[in-house]
């Protein structure tokens, strides 16, 4: 990401005063909302001492502002640099693969493998994959990126007497899904996902370039095929910062 870049003409666009018949925090959070939308990515926001003089009030009141908007992922902190318009954050459909995501949104996926290991699958493991224990799998692990910025640690497990052949392709240059679609016929159906927000594990906080008072979405999913197959059985990490989570489903 470019280093936030300074913007003096920040405090013109303020208002002067605060209306006296509102909360001081409403109006200050819908300030900040403001500049976000209105400056680009990685301008530097007026610092909480300069909200604080130009509005009376608390610093407190001002820093308690700014922390929700940086928990809404349209601001965000760097030490010693202040804080600056975060990147747009893209919005992940969980009815869809991470390539075939990002690339509806305009934005180039990418990956890195960091393990691609061939095991079997052990009492657990066999359950969720719906396959016998022993079954041959391939384990994947995979650091995701979108533009080039690290967003998400993929850890999946899928059946190699199912795909046959899955463990010889090269899945740092090709996508997984498009390679399943057009190998072996795969179309992807029903998707039952748990999700939870967690602070990173200190490697996974190295791998995505955060540290540790970042929150992280913890995806355990096991996407089926339209014909009801189990796809892969997966856990995966993503940057809340940097990612929004999108459910659709339809009430019966």
């Amino acid at each position: 990401m470019a280093r936030p870049r300074n913007n003096p003409g920040d405090l013109a666009e303020l208002p002067t005063e605060l209306r006296s018949d509102r909360p001081k925090g409403d109006q200050i959070r819908e300030i900040l909302q403001t500049l976000t939308r209105n400056l680009s990515a990685g301008t530097v926001l007026p610092s909480e001492r300069v909200l604080a003089e130009r509005f009376g009030v608390a610093r407190m009141t001002v820093r308690q502002e700014v922390d929700r908007v940086v928990a809404e992922g349209l601001a965000a902190r760097r030490p010693g640099g202040g804080t600056f318009v975060a990147e747009p954050r893209p919005a992940r459909m969980l009815t869809s693969s991470f390539s075939q995501d990002m690339r509806a949104r305009g934005i180039v996926p990418g990956g890195k493998v960091l393990e691609h290991r061939i095991g079997t699958a052990d009492e657990a493991l066999a359950a969720e994959l719906e396959e016998p224990v022993g079954t041959p799998v391939l384990h994947l692990v995979r650091l995701r990126t979108a533009d080039g910025e690290p967003m998400a640690i993929e850890r999946t497990s899928l059946s190699l007497s199912r795909y046959p052949g899955l463990d010889e392709l090269d899945l740092s240059e090709v996508s997984l899904y498009d390679s399943l679609s057009s190998r072996w016929g795969v179309t992807l159906g029903m998707v039952s996902a748990s999700i939870i927000a967690a602070p990173p594990d200190a490697s996974d906080c190295e791998l995505l370039g955060i540290d540790a008072t970042t929150p992280c979405l913890i995806i355990t999913s096991a996407p089926r095929t339209a014909s009801g197959e189990v796809i892969e059985f997966g856990r995966s990490v993503y940057r809340s910062d940097r990612y929004d989570i999108t459910i659709a489903y339809r009430a019966t």
